[in-house]
């Protein structure tokens, strides 16, 4: 079941790409998209708990501060750069650099958490590291560079999400990881997402969908609301209830089918094409991503002592 949660996760992820491009283009920000998105789980997974589960609302200290990590820059500051990058980027594009992120579960495995990781993680890393370059086309230069850099911060959180959240799973019901992680990330919008901005007859607007679609006009809050409970709310619980029967590795690997995803519903949906040297490209990099998770030797890991060695990190 945790590869069936993994896969459908990606599924729902990967139609969101294009969606999330559609209400950013009709004129709300990155950082507003994803304060409505991560408010509107909170406020379910909250609603959830308060039925099956009120136990969930009381945490223990030490949690505290993982959970805020993974609320802030797991979900908050992924979501967000991804945004950025999906407004400057084509979906699937800005995706395949976001799940580069990871290749870098792979080496927090190896260098922050001392796990025994195979030598083919350098086999991994070159494959994605050319694929990349492939599929921007450096030596052109036809994507923009502050959407490759968005994207690339994203990926930097994702490692995050993957890192912190296999971690917390393990000692809470994905549903209260879920609430906690999009309560912080909530927190941390409320105050820098500018929401205070949003002209009110911009939600009421008729908004097209675009591309192919675009003969078809809903209204934007019509748009938004989908977005965050059926491109956020269920996939994230899918995620994490994922998590909590896969180690990040078989996750990840699971979860990279995503890229595939965006690419196809962005080709069905807003008419987005590869040419056939970037095609190659996202193959690079997606055997990079495989490569890179089947290098970890197991899930296992003293929680006692990755949280020893982090904060070692952090002190130096």
């Amino acid at each position: 079941m945790g590869y069936v949660y993994a896969l459908v996760a990606s599924l729902l992820f990967g139609l969101n790409g294009s969606t999330t491009k559609v209400i950013v283009e009709a004129g709300l920000t990155p950082a507003q998209l994803t304060f409505a998105r991560v408010t509107i789980i909170a406020a379910l997974a909250g609603a959830a708990l308060l039925l099956t589960n009120r136990a969930a609302f009381r945490i223990e200290r030490r949690q505290l501060v993982s959970l805020v990590i993974l609320g802030v820059a797991g979900v908050a500051l992924v979501q967000w750069f991804y945004a950025v990058a999906i407004s400057l980027l084509p979906v699937g594009i800005a995706l395949m650099l976001e799940y580069s992120g990871v290749l870098l579960v792979a080496l927090a495995a190896r260098f922050i958490f001392r796990e025994r990781v195979k030598a083919r993680i350098w086999v991994a890393i070159a494959a994605v590291l050319v694929g990349m370059a492939v599929v921007a086309q450096i030596w052109a230069s036809p994507l923009s560079g502050l959407g490759v850099v968005a994207g690339l911060l994203a990926a930097l959180c994702l490692a995050v999400y993957f890192i912190v959240g296999e971690r917390q799973v393990a000692s809470a019901s994905p549903l209260a990881v879920s609430f906690w992680s999009m309560l912080f990330a909530s927190v941390f919008w409320l105050f820098f997402s500018g929401w205070w901005l949003i002209e009110p007859t911009i939600l009421t607007a008729p908004t097209t969908l675009g591309g192919n679609l675009d003969a078809i006009t809903v209204p934007l809050w019509g748009v938004v609301i989908w977005n965050g409970v059926v491109g956020s709310f269920l996939p994230y619980l899918l995620s994490y209830l994922a998590l909590a029967r896969l180690s990040a590795t078989a996750a990840g690997i699971v979860s990279a089918s995503e890229v595939i995803f965006a690419f196809g519903f962005a080709f069905l949906w807003l008419g987005e094409t590869l040419d056939g040297v970037q095609f190659v490209g996202v193959l690079l990099v997606l055997t990079g991503i495989v490569v890179a998770q089947t290098a970890r030797a197991g899930k296992t890991i003293d929680l006692d002592l990755a949280r020893r060695d982090v904060t070692v990190t952090k002190l130096r």
